[in-house]
């Protein structure tokens, strides 16, 4: 029956219930038993009586949405933006945002109050975005997001992602970060606009409150008081927010002075006869081993591993006659982004971030490996087992050729991102290219992947003449560990970081033992420091870096670096930046400097 129909009826004469009903039915207010098919209004309508059939209830649920809201409001101002920060104490404070923001909500009518209510919703949203990526970022790159350059990284961490969990996951990684914005949104919008309503609502009360925690701000402030060892009187959502705003004009500085300083170049107009003359006639490897840091050495866990590997591979590698110096270089990244190093070793300039390496690929700055190239005295290749896509960077490292993820003949598995068994990539590197007859010495830039986060499953030594295809790696990879027990096991992920570690150095050295000759001389090092959560959260970016050749000469040229006899360097070893690497090399081996540009 229609609701008109009921509402006429019911409001007859002699019908009980003809005045009250009759007058909700003009306001649209029937209740749920009066109508037969309810619409939208008459749900809002009982759910509103419902807070007059049930005053308790309702009470209990308006207070505690508003403390929720209260606490959504104050946990995003105060929030660190570092993962060991998140501790109770740190919202031990008084915000001034909330102050602020509360005398505005009183100051401010209706209809402007709720515009400023989204407003403040949606820079709390971005200030929750920003220190959630601060954690993220200083977590495994140890340092925060820039969001003037750190964009670009995204596509590379979805990637990381489908390599080591697989596509479905990076897939729902990737949506689950897009909903979490939006529900971060959603909520904290909700949260202000709830608390500026109860504002209005309660406006004398309110603005004395407002008052006396504007006096208690000022007051400790001034007087400078803490507790639990920080200030009482909090600036941090404003101030976040200003440091990145600083870190981004920054960043746009920097790279108009970086352009600058591309183009200066102590060696760039060196004649071609003038470059590493003391050189001519060697076959000179340079290697790089994912995430070989100085903690590998050091730490507690990692490091007696890894320095039997070093002492045991010293001793082998006398034994064939090789001898080796150690020292530290400073890395220019931390936890990952290891092209950064790579271009900062080879080039002599600080690249720290994507924006200056794509300024520096992009120019003709002298690499080290470009100046053999240049000297016309060598062959030059690259071996890139983790590249699986177009590397244009070959024309900037002055590479002849490079092989590639598909160039190396691999029939096994992947283990996690790594494509390949250092062990078989560099086999493979013999047999198509070192091991060739040729007219030319040869000058090789190899990157080895086996150490790469996030260390499980995690390749086996096997005995070189069983390598073939790589299909010998199949039982290997089915029994190791799972990269999701690895990952959420920090000791399990210090233990397979310091085993990864010890497998490529390992490969690497019973390589060069195998193959090296009187002519062969290889440079070997980290390229950065493994993520905090395996290298700690104030480990240095120091990364190990070892020359090794059977002939004394090589090392009697780097004689006064003051390096350390053996595959491990000294506590006291000299440390250098990266940077300053590709100069000191090019001068120890009779460089003529003839600097370009300025």
């Amino acid at each position: 029956m229609p609701v008109f129909t009921r509402f006429r009826q019911s409001s007859q004469p002699g019908i009980p219930g003809d005045g009250a009903e009759a007058e909700r039915a003009e306001r649209g207010d029937a209740v749920a038993e009066d109508v037969e098919t309810p619409g939208p209004g008459s749900r809002f309508t009982h759910l509103r009586t419902w807070r007059t059939r049930h005053p308790r209830a309702a009470r209990a649920l308006h207070l505690t949405t508003t403390a929720l809201a209260a606490v959504l409001v104050l946990g995003a101002l105060l929030m660190p933006n570092t993962l060991p920060a998140v501790e109770p104490d740190r919202f031990a404070r008084i915000p001034a945002e909330a102050v602020v923001g509360a005398v505005v909500m009183l100051a401010l009518p209706r209809r402007p109050r709720l515009v400023a209510a989204v407003l403040y919703g949606l820079g709390l949203t971005a200030l929750t975005t920003v220190n959630l990526l601060d954690m993220g970022f200083n977590e495994y790159l140890g340092r925060g997001f820039n969001a003037a350059l750190d964009w670009d990284l995204l596509p590379d961490a979805q990637a990381y992602v489908e390599d080591t969990l697989g596509g479905g996951v990076a897939t729902a990684a990737a949506v689950g970060a897009v909903v979490l914005v939006l529900l971060v949104a959603a909520v904290m919008v909700a949260a202000t606009v709830r608390l500026s309503d109860v504002l209005a609502r309660h406006r004398p009360r309110a603005t004395k409150g407002a008052l006396l925690a504007g006096t208690v701000w000022v007051t400790c402030s001034a007087l400078g008081l803490t507790l639990f060892g920080g200030p009482i009187a909090s600036e941090r959502g404003a101030g976040a927010l200003r440091v990145h705003a600083q870190r981004t004009v920054e960043s746009l500085r920097d790279e108009a002075a970086f352009v600058r300083q591309s183009k200066a170049d102590t060696f760039g107009n060196t004649p071609p006869g003038q470059l590493l003359p003391d050189l001519r006639g060697k076959d000179v490897i340079f290697t790089f081993i994912e995430s070989y840091g100085r903690s590998a050495v050091e730490d507690p866990i990692m490091a007696p591993g890894v320095d039997r590997t070093l002492d045991t591979s010293t001793k082998a590698l006398a034994k064939a006659g090789f001898h080796a110096r150690s020292g530290w270089l400073t890395s220019a990244t931390y936890g990952g982004s290891s092209w950064l190093g790579h271009s900062t070793t080879m080039s002599g300039l600080w690249i720290d971030n994507q924006r200056r390496y794509r300024t520096v690929t992009a120019g003709d700055h002298l690499t080290l490996t470009k100046a053999f190239q240049k000297t016309g005295a060598w062959d030059t290749v690259g071996v890139m087992p983790g590249v699986q896509k177009g590397w244009p960077e070959e024309k900037w490292y002055g590479l002849d050729k490079i092989y590639d993820a598909f160039d190396l003949g691999y029939k096994g598995p992947k283990f996690s991102w790594s494509t390949m068994p250092d062990q078989y990539a560099l086999e493979a590197f013999q047999r198509r290219v070192h091991g060739k007859k040729r007219d030319k010495p040869l000058m090789s830039f190899v990157i080895l992947t086996s150490s790469h986060q996030p260390w499980a499953p995690l390749p086996k030594t096997v005995g070189w003449d069983e390598l073939g295809d790589g299909s010998v790696f199949d039982a290997i990879q089915k029994s190791g560990n799972k990269a999701s027990d690895v990952l959420t096991d920090t000791t399990k992920s210090r233990q397979e970081y310091g085993r990864s570690i010890q497998y490529s150095v390992t490969s690497l050295t019973q390589w060069l033992e195998r193959y090296g000759t009187d002519d062969t001389v290889l440079v070997f090092l980290g390229d950065h420091q493994p993520i905090a959560r395996v290298s700690g959260n104030h480990a240095s970016r120091d990364v190990p870096v070892s020359i090794v050749a059977k002939d004394r000469k090589v090392l009697d040229k780097v004689a006064g670096w003051n390096w350390t006899e053996g595959l491990k360097p000294d506590r006291d070893a000299p440390v250098w930046k990266m940077s300053a690497f590709r100069d000191r090399f090019l001068t120890a081996f009779g460089s003529t400097p003839h600097p370009s540009g300025g």
